[in-house]
């Protein structure tokens, strides 16, 4: 089941990126054409922030592919982690695209007296890469959603980056147009910020992701039900999880009968890391069985709570 979902979400993670790929090639040369040739300086950057998605595409797609390597010797646990790394790698992309447009815009209004009036045609370009980048960002995060990939959602949010950009863009350029030749550059600026505070995201979160970061309390409570609602765990404690790429990594204290037989006790544990597994995008579920009497009470600490089924016996 597992590998026909990870087929599956190799598939439109390939074929989603191929659409992105196209798209963005389209809008940079078009962008970037009509920008030099309409003197705006908003557009040029928004071009090369066209740009940098399509480099984005390119990391997406070549780490779509070892990402799902099976593991190896010396990858015992998958190769789940590529997608965190690319995700990092988009937002440091994006960290450096922005400053560079911070940069560029600030130097262009050092002298305001070589900004000139752009031509009307920067802002029906303009408008239409606001349009295509917007539907861009719906139809990959509806994909990214559907198959449950951080990457792809990473590469979504870049999209929609750029049409937020496209937006501030299409602003300057309608300022410019009506006599504040100020506005085009000033809109390079604004569009370079809000790249850099997008990139700084991506990178923050996916970097605490590489240092074993949990899943959130959401996806910790519904783990929890799955494994209370094993036949035989009586409770669970220390229960703790890890992202691995887009997949979790879970590890637990059941809680069983102790004089259950061993025989027994590994089917139940066994039955637990089942449930978990086909209800959340977990990789592994690694127990410990803890023999406890049904009729006990567990004495629990901050530092070991104990969940428990109240007044559960075994069938």
């Amino acid at each position: 089941m597992n590998l026909r979902l990870d087929l599956h979400r190799q598939r439109a993670s390939h074929q989603s990126t191929l659409i992105s790929v196209v798209i963005n090639i389209t809008l940079s040369i078009l962008q970037l054409v009509v920008g030099v040739f309409a003197q705006s300086t908003a557009l040029i950057a928004d071009a090369f922030h066209s740009l940098s998605d399509l480099i984005s595409d390119g990391v997406v797609l070549v780490v779509n592919k070892h990402s799902h390597a099976p593991a190896d010797a010396e990858h015992p646990y998958g190769h789940h982690r590529f997608e965190t790394a690319a995700s990092i790698f988009i937002g440091a992309l994006l960290l450096s695209v922005g400053g560079g447009m911070i940069w560029a815009g600030f130097s262009k209004l050092q002298s305001p007296e070589l900004i000139s009036r752009v031509h009307y045609l920067a802002l029906v370009v303009a408008l239409v890469a606001l349009i295509a980048k917007e539907l861009l960002f719906r139809y990959l995060m509806a994909v990214a959603k559907r198959v449950k990939s951080t990457m792809l959602a990473a590469n979504a949010w870049h999209a929609r980056s750029d049409a937020a950009s496209s937006v501030v863009v299409a602003m300057g350029i309608i300022a410019n147009l009506a006599g504040f030749p100020m506005a085009d550059p000033l809109a390079a600026l604004i569009v370079g910020a809000i790249i850099l505070r997008m990139g700084w995201s991506f990178f923050f979160n996916s970097f605490h992701d590489l240092l074993d970061r949990s899943v959130d309390d959401e996806t910790c409570l519904r783990i929890s039900a799955l494994l209370l609602e094993t036949p035989g765990v009586l409770g669970f404690h220390d229960l703790r999880t890890r992202k691995m790429g887009d997949k979790i990594w879970v590890e637990v204290d059941l809680e069983m009968d102790g004089t259950l037989p061993i025989a027994k006790g590994h089917a139940i544990a066994a039955d637990a890391k089942r449930r978990v597994m086909a209800g959340e995008n977990v990789l592994d579920v690694m127990s410990h069985f803890d023999p406890v009497s049904p009729d006990s009470t567990i004495v629990t600490t901050p530092e070991r709570p104990s969940i428990r089924k109240p007044d559960t016996r075994l069938p």
